[in-house]
């Protein structure tokens, strides 16, 4: 009877851990257009990333980015540059530091709004305004999927 309770107070416990290790948006560290840590002190999902990627809700990376991987889905745009071989192009770091802020590395006259920052930009939801656009986890989850994009 005692082997149960220790299981859901070890679950309890390492669920809060998991919690603690995850960066707050105001605390995200840029060192020289990139961010080493991960947000989350876990690898990210690459399947789950492909789905937040082409999700029309919150990433929405589809609407300015043309993808092969996803030519299945309709509507890419060619407002950013294409993310076929973006991982040959960028470093997992740099690619953190473009999804969190990408003003943070581009300059505030980037269109692309910043997926993990309270100040996400002027052309986003008001819904979105003061908050982020992604969690930490699915910026994760798309950073390891970018990495599987290479030429």
């Amino acid at each position: 009877m005692l082997k149960p309770i220790i299981v859901g107070s070890l679950a309890v416990i390492m669920a809060g851990t998991a919690m603690a290790t995850e960066t707050a948006p105001d605390n995200v560290k840029f060192v020289e257009g990139e961010i080493q840590a991960s947000l989350t002190g876990k690898a990210g999902d690459a399947k789950a990333g492909r789905d937040w990627y082409a999700g029309r809700k919150l990433g929405n990376c589809l609407a300015c980015h043309q993808t092969t991987d996803l030519d299945e889905l309709p509507f890419h745009g060619e407002v950013g540059p294409t993310m076929d071989g973006v991982a040959d192009r960028y470093e997992t770091a740099q690619l953190r530091a473009i999804l969190v802020n990408s003003k943070q590395v581009f300059g505030d006259e980037t269109i692309m709004p910043g997926f993990y920052s309270t100040k996400a930009g002027v052309r986003v939801a008001d819904k979105f305004q003061g908050k982020t656009i992604l969690n930490a986890q699915q910026v994760e989850d798309i950073i390891a999927y970018l990495r599987t994009l290479k030429e």
